[in-house]
């Protein structure tokens, strides 16, 4: 961890004022870190675009999670070299959202219940920061989840998704907190890049892509659970990432 970064943690009290002038929270992106969801976003896109002859390998989808739909139209249609209009990414987006929703099975990881209400126990304010809607999130997070974060940033909530930094700065916004009192826990090099340009400290977790692909990251887990034992090991109220 860096010292500066570690120092601050030390010092910074997760219960404070009001004002939330001292106060830290962890920011959690949603797909592939709560939900398990990532094959089936690769499944859905893969079947959708190769209707236009447009291929994608998994590591395509998986590295760009966080982003809009358009942006992962866009890529595709770009590499192969096919012009594309608005109409067609249009329809592309909405008949690969009636797949997701015929493949999709809720599958919650294991340990990301315990780690939130852990932190929420030792003081810490929760955000949900996702690139799906909010409708979405909804939808694919039990309410006994959904209900325990103190704020909710869907991607339909920002103009500029992952990897800009938006949907993170208004988290902390929303939480009034300065951007460098959260720390991010992510799995993609579009969510790292987002989390950083915000000025967030970003823990990854490897559940869709290998450390290569996450070495913009301020710390690397290989598990839910070795981030769960990590902080358990911490003092009470000084859980360290």
């Amino acid at each position: 961890m860096n010292k500066n970064f570690d120092k601050k943690f030390k010092t910074a009290s997760p219960k404070a004022s009001s004002k939330n002038s001292r106060r830290l929270a962890v920011l959690f992106d949603m797909d592939g870190i709560i939900v398990d969801s990532m094959p089936y976003h690769f499944i859905s896109w893969f079947e959708v675009l190769r209707k236009y002859n447009v291929r994608v390998a998994p590591a395509d989808i998986f590295a760009m999670e966080g982003a809009k739909w358009d942006k992962v139209i866009r890529f595709a249609f770009k590499r192969e070299g096919k012009p594309l209009s608005e109409k067609t990414a249009r329809k592309i987006f909405l008949n690969r959202q009636k797949l997701f929703a015929k493949y999709f099975k809720r599958y919650i990881f294991d340990g990301v219940t315990d780690i939130i209400k852990l932190l929420k126990n030792r003081g810490f304010l929760i955000g949900l920061v996702t690139g799906s809607s909010l409708e979405e999130a909804k939808k694919m997070l039990p309410k006994e989840i959904y209900s325990l974060f103190d704020t909710k940033v869907a991607g339909d909530m920002v103009k500029k998704g992952k990897p800009f930094p938006d949907s993170y700065l208004l988290a902390a916004k929303k939480l009034s907190l300065n951007p460098r009192s959260c720390f991010v826990i992510e799995n993609a090099p579009y969510g790292i890049r987002a989390a950083k340009a915000a000025g967030m400290y970003c823990v990854v977790i490897t559940t869709s892509l290998s450390k290569e692909y996450l070495s913009e990251a301020d710390k690397i887990y290989n598990s839910h659970a070795e981030l769960l034992k990590h902080l358990m090991k911490q003092p009470h109220r000084r859980g360290k990432f």
